[in-house]
């Protein structure tokens, strides 16, 4: 396809939410997009998420966290916030560029034992991977790209 959909997925620290949309977009939607996730701030990527991701052979160890760069927003077909901070903080959105907000739990705020945490980490992956499907089939389904 020579014209992707472009998609930027944004949290706060871009480590987890964010990465774990990242690596499920680029599964989920293979060659048909072109993804990317920033944050408001760049905070590393969660070794929890790393290890979710891994248990469905989606690798995203080589991510890199990286803060939002207005630019590439500019060149955005969506733009998708995955927190409330992020929501609040993202730079101004372009008015051709659809944006949506999907607020989901920081599974890095989890506390309890290691595995009620990794549980936690999975029940937020496995949520973003169910709203991911059914938007990728919507515009699908309802967009050409550009």
């Amino acid at each position: 396809m020579a014209n992707k959909l472009k998609l930027m997925f944004l949290c706060t620290g871009n480590s987890c939410r964010s990465q774990m949309a990242d690596g499920l977009a680029k599964k989920i939607g293979g060659d048909r997009f072109e993804v990317y996730s920033a944050g408001v701030e760049a905070h590393g990527i969660n070794p929890r998420a790393i290890q979710i991701m891994a248990e469905l052979h989606i690798d995203i160890s080589k991510n890199t966290s990286d803060i939002i760069d207005p630019n590439l927003l500019n060149e955005m077909d969506y733009v998708i916030t995955l927190c409330e901070d992020a929501e609040e903080r993202c730079p101004t959105i372009p008015v051709h560029v659809t944006k949506y907000h999907w607020p989901f739990p920081d599974p890095a705020k989890s506390t309890g034992t290691d595995e009620e945490i990794m549980e936690e980490f999975r029940t937020v992956r496995d949520a973003i991977a169910k709203r991911l499907k059914e938007f990728l089939n919507q515009i699908e389904t309802s967009t050409t790209p550009r």
